[in-house]
């Protein structure tokens, strides 16, 4: 199993080409403009941003996540590596935390939305637009701890 650890400032590029990936591979819903908006913003912040990172024994990101208090804003695993578990590992350190954490998944991320249902998440709401406005349903989504 990979190890967890916070992000370094070093990490930068490499959790940036692995969001892109994992975007890439499970978010075929959005338009090309839209996916070059939300890369233009993900590039500017999460080299920065405080994540949790999944790495391999050479230290090689494999996934991440983002907890703001807790709501998990982000969970991304590289394509590569996804069903080996990585994704469970750090939900399971997520809730480990914050065990009624909460989540928001793109309703259209079928494979998401299933993963967090066999994970004990529930659903609490559904918003119509996504956090910047854009038109991919959202599912509110809550551990009940």
């Amino acid at each position: 199993m990979p190890t967890l650890r916070p992000s370094r400032a070093t990490d930068g590029d490499a959790l940036v080409d692995l969001w892109r990936r994992a975007v890439d591979a499970t978010h075929d819903f959005l338009s090309a403009a839209d996916r070059q908006a939300i890369d233009a913003e993900v590039a500017g912040f999460l080299p920065q941003a405080p994540l949790v990172v999944a790495v391999d024994d050479q230290d090689q990101p494999q996934g991440f996540m983002l907890i703001d208090g807790s709501h998990m804003e982000a969970l991304f695993i590289d394509p590569d590596v996804r069903g080996t578990g990585i994704g469970r590992q750090l939900l399971l350190h997520a809730l480990a935390l914050h065990p009624q954490l909460s989540t928001d998944v793109n309703a259209q991320n079928a494979q998401a939305v299933g993963f967090y249902r066999r994970m004990g998440f529930t659903e609490t709401g559904r918003s119509p637009l996504d956090s910047q406005g854009r038109p991919y349903p959202l599912i509110h989504l809550r551990h009940p701890g």
